[in-house]
């Protein structure tokens, strides 16, 4: 009986004694996954440019276990001072989750695009995580362990799924993802990334409009996953397995969660049942 209560309380508490540290972890999956690491042990630093969003996030998980930075993650210094603050606070930083991105306005004519928007989203979304990976080995590698996972999209192997800056940015966070599980492996450093379907978000709803409700039904008319839609707890969930002692050997890998979305050829219809059932 004891032997099993221990093992209950190790599948329960799959992140003790660990540190993470979020970037856009205010609202969405970022707040989602934060709430989710904390009730599995960990200590929990959130790195946002909402304010208010985050220290209200801190106050519900308890600021016993979870903290907020300011950090613009397109600027290095505040970058630098979000894991200097998490490895001051706690001694360490062993989870790193480059989650911030944004999204252009939807313009489907690459003519109508401006400059403007593309740089200012790869800024988030490319140099973001560039400096996310950058500044989490900066103090991952002395410690030769760590595991560091960014946010990409099905958008990055799917066209015309989101906007060309979008589409471009989460394209270059699978080849940053790559690149440093290559180089980083050699320090025990695991690096992944989590590619998610459409899911209703903050950021989702400001960029097609309309409320959760009716976001949720127009995406699963084009799902593959039927009688299920995609949450943000979905995503905390995948995170938890690479930030977890369970993924200690997965390294360079792309996780989807996308109900099958990916590996499917709607046009084919080649599975289709006429009546449903």
């Amino acid at each position: 009986m004891a032997a099993a209560s221990s093992f209950i309380s190790l599948l329960t508490k799959r992140l003790e004694v660990k540190v993470a540290l979020i970037t856009g972890g205010a609202s969405g999956i970022g707040k989602c996954t934060a709430k989710v690491f904390a009730q599995h042990g960990a200590k929990v630093v959130i790195a946002d440019i909402q304010d208010d969003l985050g220290h209200r996030v801190c106050e519900d998980i308890g600021p016993s276990n979870c903290s907020y930075v300011h950090c613009n993650v397109t600027d290095e210094d505040q970058i630098k001072n979000a894991v200097d603050k998490a490895v001051a606070t706690h001694g360490k930083l062993d989870i790193m989750f480059n989650n911030a991105g944004i999204v252009d306005p939807n313009k489907s004519r690459i003519m109508d695009n401006d400059k403007s928007d593309f740089e200012r989203v790869l800024s988030v979304n490319v140099t973001g995580v560039f400096l996310g990976i950058k500044h989490a080995a900066r103090v991952m590698v002395p410690s030769r362990s760590g595991s560091i996972i960014s946010t990409s999209s099905v958008s990055y192997l799917i066209g015309a799924t989101a906007t060309h800056a979008y589409c471009a940015s989460k394209h270059a966070v699978l080849g940053l993802t790559r690149n440093a599980a290559v180089e980083l492996g050699q320090f025990g450093i695991r690096v992944n990334c989590l590619s998610p379907y459409a899911l209703a978000t903050p950021l989702a709803t400001g960029f097609l409009g309309g409320n959760d409700e009716e976001l949720e039904k127009a995406m699963s008319k084009s799902a593959n996953l039927k009688g299920v839609y995609l949450k943000a707890e979905d995503i905390a969930n995948a995170a938890l397995y690479p930030a977890s002692e369970e993924g200690r050997y997965v390294s360079g890998h792309n996780l989807f969660i996308d109900g099958g979305f990916t590996v499917v050829n709607p046009s084919l219809q080649m599975f289709q049942y006429p009546d449903g059932s």
